[in-house]
């Protein structure tokens, strides 16, 4: 081999980036001490982009296609380098390859949770994660911003950046949106993109967009949700749903049956049955017994016997009146009496203290023959 074959061999005359990763963004072709050959073919594919760098300064970018080389194809860099029209020569020069594709397997999630006012539950914690795209939009910006010399720039060097600024748009998206806790599922979607446009907004100096933001889950505190099951089955039970306070007792019974198992204890299983008894009297107290219905007009409450014979009530009575009330007919055994502190009005026959007089009284005479 001669030496005009050996300079040939160090020149390169193709430049290309076949990308067998799925993380790199920024890709950096490895010259080492060979020179480009004037006339070497540039091939760019697809979601590529390539930035030929001179002496630390950006010269010429090059969008997807298959180029020639040549002086009228690098009209910074042949300015900078001082080539006149036509002059051919090798040149060396670091060529960049940037990936312009969405990058879609960047995930996101609040380490801490986020405080927000809440209009129904008040101020409430929320933790939340999903996932999120991002795109070079501007490689010299990148280049300028971010990439500097780095040989190959890759999705992890910038990722924990842009979760950094997710995170923090994240709670004031949440408070400006206004829309209760419990209704930011329906509104996934739109919150996704309005931190997808807010985010694409402030990361345009850096030459990189976010054009999908996905918001998987946000979540409150496990003790927060657990309140508000419990506040979820009492309003089924309350609105009808599954019946009476019987079914509601039941439903708190085996609940608590099913904590004691769970637990490795019978008596937690009793507690727990009685504590489902006693939420349920406190929601809806027990049946009281009727009280005794009173006569239609009661007595005042003076001393003495008081007589209740066809609705007309009369007396009070003492002793020496009552026998002469039997003696007179008007205190038979079925007449009704009452006085202070019995329930209700009875028989005279059934008080003793009354029925003593009903002994003297004679019996009916017999009919004349």
């Amino acid at each position: 081999m001669g030496l005009l074959d050996k300079i040939k061999g160090e020149l390169v005359d193709i430049v290309e980036w076949l990308d067998d990763t799925r993380d790199t963004i920024v890709w950096r072709f490895p010259r080492y001490e060979n020179e480009i050959k004037m006339g070497a073919r540039l091939v760019v594919r697809e979601s590529q982009t390539a930035v030929f760098v001179n002496e630390g300064l950006i010269a010429d970018v090059f969008e997807p296609g298959t180029y020639t080389l040549e002086t009228q194809n690098l009209p910074v860099l042949s300015t900078l380098k001082g080539w006149k029209h036509g002059f051919h020569s090798p040149f060396k020069a670091e060529v960049y390859f940037v990936s312009t594709r969405q990058f879609t397997d960047l995930k996101w999630g609040t380490k801490n949770p986020v405080m927000m006012r809440d209009p129904e539950l008040g101020m409430v914690r929320l933790r939340a994660f999903g996932a999120f795209a991002a795109r070079v939009t501007d490689p010299q910006r990148l280049l300028r911003e971010l990439v500097g010399t780095d040989p190959q720039f890759r999705t992890d060097e910038v990722h924990e950046y842009l979760r950094q600024n997710v995170v923090s748009h994240l709670a004031s998206a949440l408070a400006s949106a206004g829309i209760p806790v419990i209704d930011l599922a329906a509104h996934h979607a739109a919150l996704g993109d309005q931190l997808a446009a807010k985010l694409t907004e402030e990361l345009a100096e850096l030459g990189i967009s976010v054009p999908n933001f996905v918001i998987e889950n946000i979540s409150l505190p496990p003790e927060v949700e657990e309140a508000l099951d419990k506040r979820t089955s009492m309003g089924i039970v309350s609105s009808g749903t599954v019946g009476s306070m019987a079914s509601f007792q039941q439903f708190q019974a085996g609940q608590a049956m099913e904590a004691a198992a769970d637990g490795g204890g019978s008596a937690g299983a009793v507690i727990g049955m009685g504590l489902g008894q006693s939420v349920g009297n406190a929601i809806v107290p027990p049946a009281q017994p009727a009280p005794a219905a009173a006569p239609a007009a009661g007595p005042p409450p003076l001393p003495g016997w008081y007589l209740g014979n066809g609705g007309a009530q009369t007396g009070p009575f003492d002793d020496a009146a009552l026998a002469a009330q039997a003696a007179a007919g008007t205190l038979t055994p079925g007449t009704l009496i009452w006085r202070a502190g019995m329930a209700g009005w009875e028989p005279a026959s059934s008080v003793p203290d009354v029925a003593k007089h009903l002994g003297a009284t004679p019996p009916p005479l017999p009919p004349r023959t």
